[in-house]
């Protein structure tokens, strides 16, 4: 199995190189399931529509952050659809699912979307316990087990890479939207990326206006950031998973360069 994994869609210049692109990705690398993380689609959330349209865009899954709920439209939306996940370690009254089993290839796919702590602006639960929790909870209900930890901080995301070595096929990390180049296969088989980027713009700081993200740091006072135009990235990466003992053979970092 090949799962494609692409990393955080910003604004429409993310939302455009997704449509435009994703669907011949998909046919180049042999993908035969998509997760997408879609969290700052509307730059920080996401609407029922940017959702829609994400889906249209060939993915099968789309994951969420730390700005979920930052457009409460997506409140009804994460109740009514099940391929939407929302990280799993937040509150549990709050609404939707962060975890879910989807078919992919004829095998029972769990997907795990968890939120890290370090450094983030509030206290979801331990996403080292939350991950424990979902694959006592799924137990027997799933044949393979993939992780998405939307982290600040590097160190939490490698532990949790080896934290899940053995017991999931692949983990990979979002939030920074910086692509890292520590691709591997961890010793127990579990397929690991820290952070597999971002869909936006490239000329940027994730994505904004680079001016915007200068001002902002000189001290100056500035506007609403504003998504940068010209040349875009889709990153993300490919993981080939070995069907028969639920671990990945292979990690391939994917950064296709969209010119204007």
């Amino acid at each position: 199995m090949k799962l494609l994994c692409i990393g955080d869609v910003v604004g429409k210049p993310g939302l455009s190189a997704l449509r435009n692109h994703l669907r011949a990705l998909q046919k180049g690398c042999g993908a035969d399931f998509t997760i997408v993380n879609g969290e700052n689609a509307s730059g920080v959330g996401i609407t029922p529509a940017q959702a829609d349209d994400i889906f249209a865009a060939g993915a099968d899954v789309i994951t969420l952050g730390n700005h979920v709920f930052n457009k409460r439209q997506i409140v009804p939306y994460l109740e009514d659809n099940r391929y939407i996940l929302r990280p799993a370690n937040l509150a549990p009254q709050l609404p939707g699912e962060g975890a879910g089993v989807y078919e992919a290839c004829g095998y029972r796919l769990l997907v795990m979307n968890l939120i890290g702590r370090c450094d983030m602006a509030f206290g979801p639960d331990n996403p080292f316990l939350a991950a424990d929790k979902l694959l006592r909870q799924y137990e027997g209900r799933y044949d393979l087990a993939v992780c998405e930890i939307h982290a600040n901080a590097t160190s939490e995301k490698l532990a949790m890479g080896y934290y899940l070595d053995g017991r999931c096929a692949a983990v990979w990390g979002t939030h920074t939207h910086v692509q890292t180049a520590d691709e591997r296969v961890n010793p127990k088989g579990t397929g690991y990326v820290t952070d597999i980027g971002m869909t936006g713009p490239w000329w940027s700081v994730l994505g904004v206006k680079a001016e915007q993200s200068v001002a902002m740091f000189r001290g100056d006072l500035t506007e609403y950031f504003q998504p940068a135009e010209g040349e875009c990235v889709l990153s993300g990466a490919l993981f080939e998973i070995d069907t028969g003992s639920g671990m990945c053979r292979s990690v391939r970092r994917i950064c296709n360069h969209i010119p204007v």
